[in-house]
Order: C-alpha cells, then structure tokens, then sequence
C-alpha cells in the first residue's frame, strides 16, 4: 500500500515537471506511468522493437489518431526516428504492461509544420500508451 502511494506521488509528480530553458520558456516533455506493472524485467531501450496500442489527441480533446479501433497494435523501433522525438524519448525505460501519458510540446512532436490536415503547427500533443511486448535489439 505504501509503495503504491508512494508510485503515485512520484508518477504525479513526473508528469508535472515542466523545465524551462532560457528566456523562451519552452515547455518539455511531460510523461507519467498510469498503469504500473509488478514484475519487469525488460525495459524498453534504444533499437528495441515496440508493439503497443496509443491515442493521441490535441489539448482541447480533439482525436486526431489510435490504434485501438483497428484492434492493430503499432510497431517500431525505439530511438531509431521512425516516430516523433517525443516518442523516442518517452517510450525508453517502459515496461511491458506499462501505460503512459506522454504531452509531447511540438519542438518534440511535428513542429511548426504540423502534419495536416489533423495536426496543426506549433501543437502540443497527448499520448494514451500502453506497451504490449518488447523484442530487444540484441535478439533481433
């Protein structure tokens, strides 16, 4: 019970974070674990292929993309750039099991260019994901 409460905390407290840099006060990446798992031994890691299940929705709530009504799980490779930086870098050190929430600012996501004609430029974008199955790099 005291661990759980204690995930809790800090899973809030992760998704809170907010680090400016210099005098733009740009908004960074934002993740935090809302399912954990008990038992984990596999991280994901750069080169590693993911298969999960996401939702991504603007900041007012508009949907632009999931793979849950096709029922087919998203594969890639982790760190390699076949998906936003935002991805690559929130998706590292995630467990099997695991679901995240990830608030990619657009520096991280499609920048200024968006990718229409359901994202615009300059948008802030958030991930429902939840992580299916790990094949690490070394058994590829």
């Amino acid at each position: 019970m005291r661990l759980s409460w204690v995930l809790t905390v800090l899973s809030t407290c992760l998704s809170t974070l907010v680090m400016a840099t210099g005098a733009e006060s740009k908004w960074k990446l934002q993740f935090g674990v809302k399912k954990w798992v008990d038992h984990c031994p596999i991280k994901s890691q750069k080169g590693d292929i993911l298969q999960l299940h996401y939702m991504g929705k603007l900041e007012d709530g508009t949907e632009f993309d999931s793979s849950l009504p096709q029922n087919q799980p998203f594969v890639f490779s982790l760190g390699t750039g076949q998906v936003t930086e935002g991805w690559d870098q929130g998706l590292l050190e995630m467990c099997e099991g695991e679901m995240q929430k990830l608030v990619i600012p657009s520096e991280l996501g499609y920048g200024e260019r968006g990718a229409p004609a359901k994202i615009p430029g300059g948008a802030t974008l958030v991930f429902k994901v939840g992580l299916l199955k790990i094949k690490q790099h070394s058994e590829l």
